[in-house]
């Protein structure tokens, strides 16, 4: 096999040009899919850690049966009560995966700073249990003011163009209108206690946060809407799904568990697109791979054709032949590939170096480009690869095994 192996990478040394470009274009071709992996994993991380901490998602979102269908037609009927969701809490939080179970409810109306009215959408959060899920997260979108606090609980977070467009800032008062569940328009008092960034230019006209007890009040109602969890790992958030809906149901608590994935309308679609890109410049690569490997050993082979005439007639079987071609593409597989990582390394470091940013589309402020370094995604592209360059080979190899060896030798 050694043998094999030093006239496989003799040969490709013979037209050291035409061998490089091939070598090239595998290379570009793999540090282009592997670069793209690397920013789409980093992308994937990132919007995974807005849904779940940035959006107040949690890992695992609780229901009552049928709320997500009739629950806005008859929210009274399909929401949890008092005794029902400190049940809930209780059962769900005697996992060790989960870190906290806490209530919420969203509330849609009318906000006004005295002379101008708009439309809002609002969460009701336990400001404890919403600071525990906000996490790090918090660092990313900083509240200008000292924000939501149990002790104060007309206080309220305003998303930044809403406060601009009202001219309230914190400290500032205003008010809040809403129909109740039993259908009665109710006002309430509120004080600005911070300013925050909702990160996307389509919410952050909108997005209000009170306390639960404010959103309790102005729904005028002691029951919760849904009950977010929070867990140890998001890798585990279908498993514990399934094992809290069995838990709950065992309970006689008749519920519909969402995870984040599912709730986050914004990361299905944008994974749904990057993974058509992938898929798209990934069958780009695949046939610029091919289509150099077959030109490159299809030369060689035509180059070649008395010297393979010379070692059929010296007793080299046509399966001997094709697996010197075999071989020969098979290491401009690899050859290419590691060219590939040195690329792919190299710009990742420069990236890493410069710290360039770029604004998504519909976000409100720059987002830093960053492009993860997935050892498993590439150790994986370069057995696949070495696998299409070998295949691509034996196109070229199987027209060499079966020439004539005598017409192969009087070749000219």
């Amino acid at each position: 096999m050694r043998k094999w192996m030093k006239i496989a990478i003799r040969n490709i040394l013979r037209n050291k040009r035409r061998s490089f470009v091939t070598l090239l274009a595998i290379g570009v071709g793999f540090s282009a899919i592997s670069l793209f992996r690397g920013y789409v994993s980093n992308t994937y991380s990132g919007l995974r850690e807005s849904a779940i901490r940035g959006e107040g998602l949690g890992h695992l979102t609780v229901y009552k049966a049928g709320w997500l269908e009739k629950g806005k037609l008859d929210p009274e009927r399909y929401m949890f009560s008092k005794a029902e969701v400190e049940k809930i809490t209780k059962l769900v939080t005697e996992e060790n995966e989960v870190i906290l179970a806490t209530p919420q409810i969203q509330v849609a109306g009318i906000v006004s700073n005295g002379t101008t009215s708009t439309i809002f959408i609002a969460q009701g959060v336990v400001p404890r249990d919403d600071k525990t899920i906000k996490g790090a997260w918090a660092a990313f979108r900083p509240i200008i003011g000292e924000g939501l606090h149990e002790q104060k609980t007309y206080g309220v977070e305003i998303a930044q163009d809403l406060a601009k467009y009202l001219n309230l800032k914190p400290g500032k008062d205003g008010v809040v209108m809403a129909t109740t569940l039993s259908g009665q328009m109710n006002a309430m008092d509120i004080q600005v206690a911070g300013v925050y960034d909702s990160g996307s230019d389509a919410t952050n006209d909108k997005y209000m946060r009170f306390t639960f007890d404010f959103a309790q009040s102005l729904f005028d109602t002691k029951m919760a809407e849904r009950i977010v969890v929070l867990l140890e790992d998001w890798g585990k958030t279908e498993k514990m799904r399934a094992l809290l809906l069995t838990k709950l149901t065992k309970a006689g608590i008749a519920c519909e568990i969402k995870t984040w994935n599912e709730l986050s309308l914004f990361y299905s679609k944008v994974r749904g697109m990057f993974d058509m890109i992938f898929l798209f410049l990934f069958s780009i690569i695949l046939v610029i791979v091919v289509m150099s490997t077959v030109n490159t050993m299809g030369m060689a082979v035509l180059e070649r054709t008395r010297e393979i005439g010379t070692l059929r007639a010296l007793g080299l079987k046509r399966r001997g032949t094709s697996l010197l071609f075999a071989m020969e593409g098979g290491l401009l597989g690899l050859f290419g590939s590691f060219i590939g990582v040195v690329l792919h390394i190299s710009v990742w470091a420069i990236i890493r170096a410069l710290s360039p940013t770029y604004t998504p589309p519909g976000a409100s402020t720059p987002v830093p480009l960053i492009v993860n370094l997935v050892p498993q995604t590439m150790f994986v592209l370069m057995l696949f690869l070495i696998f299409l360059s070998l295949l691509a080979a034996i196109i070229p190899a199987r027209r060499a095994a079966k020439q004539n060896v005598v017409d192969a030798l009087g070749h000219v």
